[in-house]
């Protein structure tokens, strides 16, 4: 594996680390700036919203830079609006802050994303993407944790500046081991390869057909959109959807869930999510040896796990072995089946190099934004502390019956498209 690979989870880490730490330092920074509990959340609101807008946004905006140039850039803002925010003394710049920094880092993973892959060949192409994803669930594992011991410490604006100064080392790294190439470029000293993608086809060979003068590939707007209106890629970017909204419906609501349902001590909820992310460390890793080779089976599999899994954690919150047992498994089955959709979002769409990942960043982050939102209401109705485990269930049914619609439509086509051939072939013998 290359090692600009590892870099680019380096990177992600400490971007992952910024998007959730916010859990544990909201009663600080709401102290400090003299405003309300719900106003302080909506930093983390702020950083969602910014994710989901900026993916595409930033992607097409930077789409004809170097990869490079483009990772670099996007990397200093974050770490300059880090920065200002552990110094500002208003929270209405602080609420800005956290929105333009996500924007950074949504065009970093739509950006890191398509780099990672293209820098490896097609059978390590799941590995590289667990690579980079791996970064957010090291965060979950060490930095949220660590951020909150920060926060505890010196105050929630020390972990602003750690996750600035985690960033740099990552800025050094990319000037050194990425190549500069731009990101449609093929060929050529100093540039990405651009690898293959699993399937074949009318994408593939517009990509091919879209040549410079110099020789290099230079794949327009308008071709990567083409790419991504493929059957296949919609439902699947639904999908991915869905799974992150069951996943995170649940996680942001794992205190409330330990503490007054299955009656653990304060003191278990870092464990509990020390414990998600060790389980999605070994998730991701997992996805990332298999997603290559079998994706449909990977994906499948996972989805049908989560959907019986969440609905198990809400059976079982009442018991604190139980609820504990299923959380890392629940971490490991999330973010191994969301691994494995990228890789599949990702290869489905070679003809779209960039904005494949910026559209995978977004339905993550749609995810992440509408799960939490669909368990709040299920709390605010009074069902219990258990309802959005059962949310989450709910929304991986949903996932299960899009998948399988999908799956029934594509062998209709290709039943289709047999016969087709078939009653051509009569004619012709006629």
């Amino acid at each position: 594996m290359p090692f600009a690979v590892y870099v680019l989870g380096l990177a992600v880490f400490a971007q992952g680390t910024s998007e959730f730490m916010l859990s544990g330092l909201v009663s600080g920074i709401a102290a400090d700036l003299n405003v309300s509990l719900s106003a302080a959340g909506l930093l983390t609101s702020s950083f969602a919203v910014g994710m989901v807008v900026g993916a595409p946004l930033m992607a097409l905006s930077s789409r004809t830079w170097p990869r490079r140039r483009a990772l670099l850039f996007f990397l200093a803002v974050f770490v300059a609006v880090h920065v200002a925010g552990a110094l500002t003394p208003s929270y209405g710049v602080l609420l800005a802050t956290r929105f333009v920094g996500a924007l950074a880092n949504a065009g970093f993973w739509a950006v890191a994303l398509t780099t990672a892959v293209a820098l490896v060949p097609d059978g390590l192409k799941g590995r590289a993407t667990a690579v980079v994803v791996g970064g957010v669930t090291v965060a979950c594992v060490v930095g949220v944790p660590a951020g909150a011991v920060l926060g505890e410490w010196w105050g929630w604006r020390s972990a602003f500046w750690a996750v600035a100064l985690v960033s740099l080392p990552a800025v050094l790294a990319i000037l050194r081991s990425v190549p500069g190439g731009r990101g449609t470029d093929t060929g050529g000293e100093g540039t990405i390869p651009v690898g293959r993608g699993t399937d074949t086809g009318a994408a593939s060979a517009s990509v091919a057909s879209v040549r410079t003068d110099k020789g290099t590939d230079s794949v327009s707007v308008r071709d990567e959109l083409r790419a991504l209106a493929g059957p296949r890629l919609r439902p699947t970017l639904v999908t991915m959807a869905l799974v992150q909204g069951a996943t995170f419906c649940t996680f942001s609501y794992l205190e409330p869930l330990l503490t007054r349902e299955a009656g653990l001590g304060a003191v278990w909820v870092p464990v509990s999510l020390a414990l998600f992310g060790a389980g999605a460390f070994a998730g991701v890793t997992v996805a990332g040896r298999f997603a290559d080779a079998r994706p449909v089976a990977v994906i499948a599999t996972g989805m049908v796990a989560l959907a019986l899994g969440w609905a198990a954690l809400a059976l079982t919150a009442g018991s604190p072995v139980l609820a504990l047992a299923l959380i890392p498994l629940l971490g490991m089955l999330a973010f191994g089946t969301g691994t494995a959709l990228i890789t599949q979002v990702l290869s489905l769409a070679p003809g779209a190099p960039t904005l494949a990942g910026a559209f995978s960043t977004t339905a993550f982050n749609l995810g992440a934004t509408v799960g939490p939102w669909a368990g709040g209401l299920a709390l605010d109705a009074g069902s219990g502390y258990r309802a959005p485990a059962w949310v989450s269930a709910l929304l991986m049914g949903a996932a299960l019956l899009v998948a399988a619609t999908t799956a029934g439509s594509r062998r209709s086509r290709a039943g289709e498209r047999r016969l087709s051939a078939v009653q051509r072939s009569a004619r012709g013998r006629l």
